[in-house]
């Protein structure tokens, strides 16, 4: 379901949905990587704090370390070697092919182990980074777009942000927590949460407070390539908000820890 319909459909003509309960800000600290207090990365007291999650070890791995189509790759090889009579080259490629996804598997386990993402009712905030921490600070008065994509029937998906105003995030500060093929303008993405769809309707109706988004999609459609990758206008929000970043103030940005 498209989020704006998420949004719209707490309304005042729809059922209640319960409010989602307020997070201990202390325990913030205690939970993954350490802001050590820097505003950019930890919540203010005057911020409720709605959500906080990491993503799903082996959904990240298949879905940003691509360790399912890996191990495919690999099978095919194996069989490939023994209809030819290879017994010796199905081996190396067997032993090979476990040792590569082992490897993005630790990569996977360390991104997970390294993050943390919060939603405040003003901002999200990303703690990300395997070998250098950063903080990532998005105003959510500076989203236009959100995309949710499910991910298997756990309730594990992908949630994708388009921002307004100018490229203040690069695909390197943001990766593997980032929307592929979209490279002109970046998209911060939260990968493999779970119970996706729950969250996608919090961001939805906190997002609402600063006006609507007009115009979400409820899937991802990732490209294999640049090439041929639909391309479409970015979304208007009726009443527009005057842009709240310029340059030298503080806002939707990314700081080393």
């Amino acid at each position: 379901m498209p989020l704006n319909e998420l949004a719209q459909a707490s309304g005042p003509g729809a059922a209640a949905t319960p409010s989602p309960t307020a997070l201990d800000h202390a325990a913030l600290e205690n939970d993954g990587p350490k802001a050590f207090g820097d505003r950019m990365g930890t919540p203010q007291p005057d911020e409720t704090v709605l959500w906080k999650g990491r993503p799903q070890i082996s959904q990240l791995a298949a879905g940003a370390f691509h360790t399912r189509k890996l191990g495919v790759y690999f099978a095919a090889l194996i069989v490939i070697a023994l209809m030819m009579g290879k017994p010796d080259a199905a081996l190396v490629a067997g032993v090979l092919g476990t040792a590569l996804a082992a490897l993005l598997y630790l990569l996977a386990w360390m991104s997970a182990r390294s993050t943390l993402y919060i939603l405040t009712d003003t901002r999200l905030i990303m703690r990300i980074g395997m070998a250098i921490e950063t903080r990532i600070n998005i105003p959510l008065k500076q989203v236009t777009a959100a995309h949710l994509r499910m991910r298997g029937k756990d309730g594990h998906g992908d949630i994708a942000f388009e921002l307004e105003g100018e490229r203040l995030l690069g695909t390197l500060l943001l990766w593997p927590h980032v929307r592929p093929f979209h490279y002109a303008k970046p998209q911060p993405m939260l990968r493999a949460v779970p119970d996706a769809a729950r969250v996608a309707q919090m961001i939805a109706e906190t997002r609402a407070r600063f006006g609507a988004i007009e115009r979400n999609l409820s899937e991802i459609k990732e490209a294999a390539s640049p090439v041929g990758q639909a391309t479409s206008q970015p979304a208007t929000i009726p009443g527009r908000l005057p842009p709240v970043i310029r340059r030298g103030e503080q806002g939707l940005e990314g700081a080393p820890a």
